[in-house]
């Protein structure tokens, strides 16, 4: 088992344990596909738009028949409107009114606009005349020609890719089965809310939050009530869930105090890959097999569970869905230095904002513990210190992920 490891090759591990599992495919309904992994390419099976339509309400023209001396009058042929298809032929001197996506009668070959004409009876007159011939008219495969790749294998289905998806004619798609995911909380001191403390006790804030950051990445997970600190009823549990789930995740117990027995566990019982990370907070990350199920431990703080779940336990689960276009850390400016010992990877956090000028800052929140839950509810983001990094101005450019929607702020600190 490899310890004290850097943070990128705690990643690389964690992706590669993923790449090494076979995924499942499944076909849903469209109602179904938002935020799930495109399982094969898809391909268009029609030109898009498959027929020349109109862009806007207006009138279908030949522009031989504009004169250049506006205005113009032509005779009104008929009305041609989304969702049929007229038997017209473009006859000199002639137009026809259309409505957005009617089809272009054959012949016609530029719309004009309706607010740019006057109609009297069945003569239409035209005022200004169009920049160019074709005016207003969506071509045939305009969008994407048939055969033309469209979604590739990887990609996550958001509401416009679904939209293309339906515009192939497809109402089910075979993406990546979601893993199954199993989460445990552990310690004595844990309370469930809802219920009274007593002496010594807190809530279990973990739980919960686990679920939802879960739910974030469309994971509906399945979680117990604290486990104990029992070596043998966590054994016993967590080797039931093995054998259950694609993916086991705990909350504390991962440490080298008496009570952390889960390093242990995984090495008697399970295949260990790694245990502790150069990375602040969230140092004694446990990484692992355990029966059929991949086994991430995290630590017990809660701000070290939202850490290592963005930064671990996210890219395991997107690894395990194949999914290919995964979000890159922004680049933002500080708006204050900060100073630490060097040596370990730090994730703080901090609000992020848009300056007038498009500047992204990112200013340090000093309540940094990794028990200060209440203070991460102030913050919007997380900003990166490398390993290396003892010290950086305010100016400084660090990589940030924000976890919440990124204010707007002023130009300069």
């Amino acid at each position: 088992m490899q310890t004290m490891i850097s943070f990128q090759h705690a990643v690389d591990l964690v992706i590669d344990a993923a790449n090494r599992r076979e995924r499942a495919v499944e076909t849903v309904g469209l109602a179904r596909a938002s935020g799930r992994v495109l399982a094969q390419d898809i391909f268009s099976p029609l030109p898009l738009p498959p027929f020349r339509n109109s862009a806007v309400d207006g009138f279908a023209i030949r522009w031989d028949d504009l004169v250049d001396d506006m205005p113009t009058e032509l005779h009104l042929a008929g009305e041609q409107f989304a969702g049929a298809s007229g038997a017209f032929s473009a006859q000199p001197g002639t137009c026809v009114l259309v409505t957005t996506g009617a089809p272009i009668p054959e012949g016609f070959d530029t719309v004009v606009m309706r607010e740019h004409t006057e109609r009297d009876g069945a003569g239409i007159r035209f005022h200004r005349r169009p920049a160019r011939v074709g005016e207003f008219v969506r071509s045939v495969g305009e969008d994407a020609a048939m055969g033309e790749c469209l979604l590739s294998a990887g990609s996550t289905l958001n509401a416009a890719r679904i939209g293309v998806v339906a515009a192939c004619g497809l109402d089910r798609i075979a993406v990546i089965t979601r893993p199954t995911v199993a989460v445990f909380t552990l310690g004595d001191e844990l309370q469930q809310p809802g219920n009274p403390l007593c002496p010594g006790q807190i809530y279990d804030s973990n739980r919960p939050m686990l679920q939802a950051l879960l739910a974030e990445c469309g994971i509906e997970s399945v979680s117990w009530p604290a486990l104990p600190d029992d070596p043998n009823r966590l054994k016993a549990a967590l080797m039931d869930a093995a054998e259950a789930f694609d993916l086991i995740i705990t909350c504390g117990g991962v440490s080298a105090g008496d009570k952390d027995f889960l390093p242990t566990l995984l090495r008697d019982a399970g295949k260990p890959i790694f245990w502790k990370i150069r990375m602040k907070p969230g140092m004694p990350v446990l990484f692992g097999e355990l029966g059929r199920s991949v086994y991430l431990g995290l630590p017990g703080n809660p701000v070290s569970v939202l850490a290592t779940f963005r930064q671990l336990a996210r890219p395991l689960l997107d690894a395990m869905q194949s999914r290919s276009d995964v979000a890159l850390p922004m680049r933002a400016k500080l708006r204050a230095p900060v100073s630490r010992s060097a040596g370990r990877r730090e994730y703080r956090r901090g609000t992020l904002e848009v300056g007038m000028d498009g500047q992204l800052w990112v200013t340090p929140d000093p309540a940094d513990g990794s028990h200060r839950l209440v203070a991460a509810t102030r913050n919007n983001a997380l900003w990166v210190m490398d390993e290396q990094d003892a010290e950086l101005s305010a100016g400084d450019v660090v990589d940030t992920e924000a976890f919440a929607h990124i204010l707007r702020g002023t130009a300069a600190p």
